[in-house]
């Protein structure tokens, strides 16, 4: 609890320290990550309820950053080599810029053998539909922090079927308040509540 504690707290060079010392007793990076997903979901929480505000945000990204970057040998270790196992085309919708979740998602999925599209965050609807078409991935993973969000997750869902590209693609969503209640109002296949969901979901449909 402590580990979770500092990285709410925003304790940069303690947080660094205590990764360092849980690799060093051999702990498996997911247990790791899985803290850091329980701390982020405290701050997503002080910020919806303005306790925190965008400084607070942005600091605990690089935060984030500085973990993954650490943690990054040890989770590839993790994983077996050998080819690719699928495709994933992956983005923060139109209207939010929130990253932090987003780029966990991202290293996760390549560190575990996807080949994964970024399109980066604030993504309109169509930039979706004209990479899907060039990409050809067999998932799509949106990203929203903000409630607003949902609403362009429906319009790329929406677009989707009406070009007819639906039924060829899994669509995961993940951020801020997603739930089962999110999946259905949007339209999308499942919901992802931590990275590691996202590698399952992933897995999952790619071995079809």
């Amino acid at each position: 609890m402590d580990f979770i504690n500092e990285i709410v707290e925003l304790n940069e060079n303690k947080v660094n320290e205590m990764v360092k010392e849980r690799l060093q007793k051999n702990e498996n990076p997911l247990n790791i990550m899985n803290d850091v997903r329980e701390a982020m979901k405290i701050i997503g929480d002080k910020f919806s309820s303005k306790e925190y505000f965008l400084p607070e945000l942005i600091m605990s990204g690089e935060i984030l950053t500085q973990i993954v970057e650490t943690l990054g040998p040890k989770l590839k270790e993790t994983q077996k080599g050998g080819e690719k196992k699928g495709k994933v085309l992956l983005g923060t919708v139109f209207g939010d810029i929130h990253d932090i979740g987003k780029d966990v998602v991202k290293f996760m999925l390549d560190a575990n053998g996807f080949e994964v599209m970024d399109l980066g965050v604030d993504v309109p609807a169509d930039k979706f539909i004209s990479s899907l078409k060039e990409f050809k991935p067999k998932v799509l993973a949106l990203s929203g922090f903000l409630t607003l969000a949902y609403d362009s997750m429906k319009e790329i869902i929406e677009k989707l079927k009406a070009a007819d590209l639906r039924d060829g693609v899994k669509i995961m969503i993940g951020g801020g308040t997603v739930d089962e209640r999110i999946v259905d109002f949007v339209g999308a296949d499942a919901y992802g509540e931590s990275a590691v969901d996202a590698v399952n979901l992933a897995t999952k449909w790619t071995e079809v």
